[in-house]
């Protein structure tokens, strides 16, 4: 019966060695081995340095063209147009691989993913555009008078339910503006944080009532199953009680200069600023262009949520 093919062991290339030195040919050594010639012609080709034939030497070339053949063959074409789909989906290497691979997906690390984009752009490629841009580093603030003007009757943050910190409950919601160059338009952006499902309303500019108006609008939807939402001490959230008594919730304010007490807020809207980057104008924004932006943040799996996406969280919820 015919065995299977076994790799060389490095027992065996040493007596290949020992055997050549004492000027057997390659017939002898395959009949000792129990080898066909043709592998002991093949392994002393290939794994052959400037000095020869030597065992250690042959044994570390043959295991990594072994290592570098299983690379090879993982990151077939097919998986690289399947990973490319996602990235051009605008999810980010991590994502991608985090998505595939809870999925029950064959696919490669997100270390792999990035060096194909590298690779990809070195030839000229364009998948580097759908990365997410880097963000500057913000510069502490601590110790600054809020200057921005008293909001009446606002409601601290110190004041709402511990149950908002725990994220146990669905329903709530951070708020913020997205302000355009030159203060040219505007943006109304609103997360929740249990399933960090993210709306983006389109603002002529920042006047209080129009922000009132927006946040009324985008959370209507969701009327009865708002629990709270939390906003920063700027000056267009002074509707704030006109907003609780349509919703039927409390809005609270977050210290002045804590941005990290609406993280969540913060963060999504960085990802907002991979679609309306700083430095453009806001004015002539549509709906229509902000809900395309939702729909990508929502539909993109996040690694906090075990790469579950926020509208599957929000459906699996809500149903």
């Amino acid at each position: 019966m015919k065995q299977s093919y076994k790799h060389l062991t490095r027992e065996e290339r040493y007596t290949i060695e020992r055997m050549r030195k004492e000027g057997y040919n390659q017939d002898s050594i395959a009949t000792c081995l129990d080898r066909s010639e043709s592998t002991i012609s093949r392994e002393v080709n290939r794994n052959s340095g400037g000095r020869g034939y030597r065992h250690k030497q042959a044994h570390r070339m043959a295991n990594q063209r072994r290592y570098e053949s299983r690379k090879r063959k993982k990151f077939t074409p097919w998986l690289q147009a399947k990973i490319e789909v996602h990235l051009r989906e605008d999810l980010s290497p991590e994502q991608v691989s985090g998505l595939m691979r809870r999925r029950g997906e064959q696919t490669v690390s997100h270390e792999r993913i990035y060096q194909h984009i590298y690779s990809d752009y070195d030839h000229g490629g364009e998948l580097y555009l759908h990365l997410r841009q880097s963000r500057k580093k913000r510069r502490k603030r601590l110790g600054r008078k809020d200057r921005r003007g008293v909001i009446p009757n606002r409601v601290s943050i110190d004041e709402r339910p511990a149950s908002v910190d725990s994220k146990r409950y669905y329903g709530d919601w951070e708020a913020d503006l997205i302000v355009g160059a030159g203060h040219q338009g505007a943006a109304l952006t609103l997360a929740e944080r249990k399933t960090k499902h993210c709306l983006i309303y389109p603002l002529e500019g920042k006047r209080s009532d129009e922000v009132m108006m927006a946040m009324i609008e985008a959370l209507w939807p969701f009327i009865g199953r708002i629990r709270s939402i939390t906003v920063d001490n700027g000056k267009e959230f002074s509707g704030h009680e006109a907003v609780s008594s349509a919703l039927g919730t409390q809005v609270y304010f977050a210290h002045p200069y804590a941005s990290w007490e609406r993280g969540l807020n913060e963060n999504t809207n960085g990802l907002i600023r991979q679609y309306l980057k700083k430095g453009d104008s806001l004015k002539g924004l549509t709906l229509e262009q902000c809900k395309r932006i939702e729909d990508k943040l929502n539909n993109r799996p996040r690694k906090t949520l075990g790469f579950v996406a926020p509208i599957e969280l929000y459906e699996k919820l809500v149903a």
